[in-house]
């Protein structure tokens, strides 16, 4: 039950005031901010004569709220594990966008021939540093830069190709296997 004088916060804005009049289950009051407002009693809660809304509500430590929002919460997520021995195979994307910052002015040709040396500075450098698996990513198209990577790779002895893993990179990538020979 409210009466004239007590300090009330309105339950569902952010609205603290004091009760000027009561008239049944209508209660009038003035805010904080100064205006005068008319709501149901069962839309206000008595603040107990303080602003803190939180003050007034009995059974609850605050304390020790406080102090739980003082300490910071670890974060929770799962580091996926990798064999110390499983390095991650190197990926080269062979699309154009990746390749050159603009690429009008140039012809399917120019593109292709582009597109094609990146593909072999690649394995050579694979070739050249033991890395045993790369991944090309040539997409999907028409299928002319994947035929063009079949012929180069396909000039070399030492190297064997399929491919790449679906699930991982759909129908637009070759996985590259090459065999070291003994130094």
């Amino acid at each position: 039950m409210l009466t004239k004088g007590d300090k009330v916060a309105v339950l569902d804005e952010a609205v603290n005031g004091v009760v000027l009049t009561v008239k049944g289950q209508e209660v009038t009051i003035e805010t904080d901010e100064g205006f005068v407002m008319q709501f149901n009693e069962n839309e206000l809660v008595k603040t107990g004569g303080t602003d803190n809304l939180m003050d007034s509500v009995k059974g609850i430590n605050t304390e020790a709220i406080n102090k739980e929002k003082a300490i910071p919460k670890s974060r929770s997520f799962v580091k996926e594990k990798r064999d110390k021995g499983n390095v991650p195979v190197p990926e080269f994307d062979l699309h154009i966008e990746k390749l050159v910052k603009n690429k009008h002015g140039m012809s399917n040709y120019d593109i292709l021939t582009l597109q094609a040396e990146t593909a072999q500075r690649h394995i050579e450098f694979a070739i050249k540093n033991r890395i045993p698996k790369i991944v090309l990513i040539h997409g999907v198209g028409e299928g002319i830069l994947k035929a063009e990577l079949d012929f180069l790779l396909g000039r070399y002895d030492n190297i064997d190709f399929q491919e790449a893993n679906y699930q991982k990179y759909g129908q637009g990538a070759t996985e590259v296997f090459i065999r070291q020979s003994k130094k």
